[in-house]
């Protein structure tokens, strides 16, 4: 007697926006199995890879930000809901999907010293590795002097640089030209580098990539070497600096959170009634400013400054607090620095323009 059997049908491949939505869903729902299940089915369906990551996880694990910052969910959710997607990266990148042998040569993938928002840079790892390079994973947080002695051990044919949060600049800086200095090619990624990568190039990047896809193009391609024959320092790429605003601001910064807070307490009367918790946060927001405005200096550009006080506007304003508040940290922090012309110019253009979008007046900064 002959048997014949059928081959199990593979699971229908949903599109990528309802498998987005799908895992969204789940995600926010704190329900991991039902994630993984999705992914996996999809991966196993033939999904292309690059898509899952990209369009997918990274897209859910947007939304979430973007859902936090609005006050529609909650930290809890938000950091509940970010586990799931980095569990199902992780799935994903031991998933039997097929990918290129290690052909291609070996790379390094690190986050700039002090950068903890790993998962673009892991993304990145991911997708190189699918298209056959062999990949070093540094994580978040990668000191520079480790970073150069992996690479003094491994020889990358280039390095890979990530940085999510603007004040991880200067960092980013150090490691990149001590990375040229000993012939090792930079490319940088990640928001911190801002709009057209324009942060990137002003620290003398060898390329630059606003996403995985364009970073792993411009990796086949062959970035260029970097000829440089000994380390370039910081004020060669940087010239303003040598007005030593950036290097006072973060030498005092202590000092100038503690003494605005101080005129605060004088200039705010709401203040008096502030909780322990409250008083904590505002001393975390002033702390948040006087970094900001620091990393502005470093790279010389206003619009990093005011791009964060008008994203921080936007988050106080979806908790119900007042913008008032800002623009008067903002004034106290400008009585500290009467000094500073470059850093007056930046506090007052950043108030501007959140006067610009109130309807109340508030204090304005002479620069």
């Amino acid at each position: 007697m002959t048997f014949t059997t059928t081959p199990p049908s593979l699971p229908e491949l949903p599109e990528l926006p309802e498998l987005s939505e799908r895992l969204w869903e789940v995600a926010i729902g704190r329900d991991e199995p039902a994630a993984m299940r999705l992914v996996t089915a999809a991966a196993d369906a033939g999904a292309d890879p690059e898509a899952l990551l990209l369009d997918v996880v990274a897209g859910v694990q947007h939304r979430i930000g973007v859902e936090w910052a609005a006050a529609r969910i909650s930290v809890a959710d938000e950091h509940a809901a970010s586990a799931i997607t980095d569990r199902v990266l992780a799935a994903l990148a031991h998933h039997r999907a097929p990918r290129q042998q290690h052909t291609r040569g070996r790379v390094t993938v690190a986050c700039a010293e002090g950068e903890w928002h790993v998962l673009p840079a892991r993304l990145l790892a991911e997708v190189l590795t699918h298209r056959g390079w062999q990949v070093d994973f540094l994580g978040g947080h990668t000191p520079t002097p480790h970073l150069v002695a992996h690479v003094h051990q491994t020889n990358p044919t280039a390095v890979l640089l990530s940085a999510s949060l603007p004040t991880r600049l200067p960092a980013a800086h150090n490691a990149i030209s001590a990375l040229q200095s000993i012939g090792v090619p930079v490319l940088a990624g990640g928001r911190a580098f801002g709009p057209d990568g324009r942060y990137a190039h002003a620290l003398g990047v060898d390329a630059w990539a606003p996403d995985a896809r364009e970073a792993a193009t411009l990796l086949d391609q062959g970035p260029a070497q970097h000829h440089a024959g000994q380390r370039r320092q910081v004020v060669d790429d940087l010239p303003h600096l040598t007005d030593q605003e950036y290097t006072q601001v973060t030498t005092r910064r202590t000092a100038l959170v503690k003494q605005s807070l101080e005129a605060l307490d004088a200039r705010w009367p709401a203040m008096r009634t502030y909780s322990t918790a409250q008083r904590d946060r505002t001393t975390e927001d002033l702390a948040h400013i006087v970094d900001f405005l620091a990393a502005a200096l470093y790279v010389d550009d206003a619009e990093l400054f005011t791009t964060f006080t008008t994203w921080t506007a936007g988050i106080l304003s979806a908790r119900g607090v007042p913008a008032a508040g800002l623009l008067l940290g903002l004034d106290v922090l400008a009585g500290q620095l009467r000094d500073f012309p470059r850093a007056l110019t930046f506090l007052k253009t950043a108030a501007d323009s959140l006067q610009s979008r109130s309807d109340h007046t508030s204090p304005g900064i002479t620069a």
